[in-house]
């Protein structure tokens, strides 16, 4: 049974975690250029938004406090919410066609983001690992290419393997990672799900998947993927086996993240942007964040290191 959270509208919904110490659920959403996070609980719960000079990707907490921010043009710091963006790291693409996307903190504190190629005319697209522990200058390093649009980034609980999809080719990648060293290697294909059918629509009968969107990765080593177009989240066991699918009162859900007290909540935002009249009649609740109650926790939000 999934719940929308009140005022939990978007356009496009994406990158969602949980805020231990604040009790507080934050994502972004990338068309209207804002941060959304929750104040309160039960009935006094109310939403709180944050407007942005350009496009957000991602988000992740800061352990000295407020928020690590992946935008068009560069990865920035804010020490507080709404306060000052300072610049950590400038992108090296061109901010015309490419910019962040999909992106959350590794268990050592290192920020990943990847990019999408907004003209979906090529394989342009990467994801980067920033690095600024311990006060150092910052460093962005590319870590793997050969994508469109970068999405469903996710770390192992044993921090041995990374995992990453590039959307539009309906595939998840993992690679054996060296966590200290951050190295990446042995790249393989971890999931496939079937391409979109010829003329398919949301409203025709024949049946599509979706495409791996956004991801998390709970307690048990299982990987929860946004399949978006399709209406569900695909829920696969480390050897990549479907173990159940769990549809969703949205057409597009974006990205899944565990949060709660005992992180056993799974949240999933979702996208409205660009959905038909029909579509959005048939699921209103299109953009909101929705909410159930899982049996196996999640793992908590990895925070900055700086």
């Amino acid at each position: 049974m999934w719940n929308a959270i009140e005022d939990s509208l978007c356009q496009l919904g994406e990158s969602p975690f949980w805020h231990p110490q604040e009790r507080a659920l934050y994502w972004i959403d990338i068309v209207a250029r804002e941060v959304l996070r929750t104040r309160g609980e039960g009935a006094s719960a109310t939403v709180e938004r944050w407007r942005l000079p350009s496009e957000p990707g991602c988000i992740a907490p800061a352990r000295s406090g407020g928020l690590v921010l992946a935008l068009r043009d560069g990865i920035y710091r804010a020490k507080t919410w709404g306060g000052e963006l300072a610049l950590l790291a400038r992108a090296d693409y061109d901010t015309r066609t490419l910019r962040f996307n999909d992106g959350k903190c590794d268990p050592l504190g290192r920020f990943w983001a990847g990019t999408v190629n907004e003209a979906k005319d090529g394989p342009s697209a990467a994801l980067y690992c920033l690095d600024a522990r311990g006060g150092r200058t910052p460093v962005l390093t590319r870590m793997a290419g050969e994508a469109t649009t970068a999405n469903g980034l996710g770390f192992s609980p044993d921090a041995r393997t990374l995992y990453w999809a590039d959307t539009p080719s309906h595939a998840v990648k993992a690679w054996d990672w060296a966590m200290e060293a951050n190295v990446l290697s042995n790249p393989r294909e971890f999931a496939r799900f079937d391409a979109k059918p010829a003329g398919w629509t949301p409203e025709s009968s024949q049946p599509y998947d979706g495409r791996p969107d956004g991801a998390t990765v709970d307690a048990a080593g299982h990987y929860w993927v946004a399949m978006f177009e399709g209406a569900q989240l695909v829920h696969l066991d480390p050897a990549g086996r479907r173990i159940e699918t769990l549809a969703l009162p949205a057409q597009c859900p974006t990205m899944p993240c565990f949060g709660g007290e005992d992180l056993r909540t799974l949240f999933v935002t979702s996208a409205a942007k660009g959905r038909s009249e029909a579509e959005r009649a048939r699921l209103p609740a299109s953009g909101s964040v929705f909410a159930t109650r899982v049996a196996v926790p999640g793992l908590p939000v990895h925070f900055f290191e700086d």
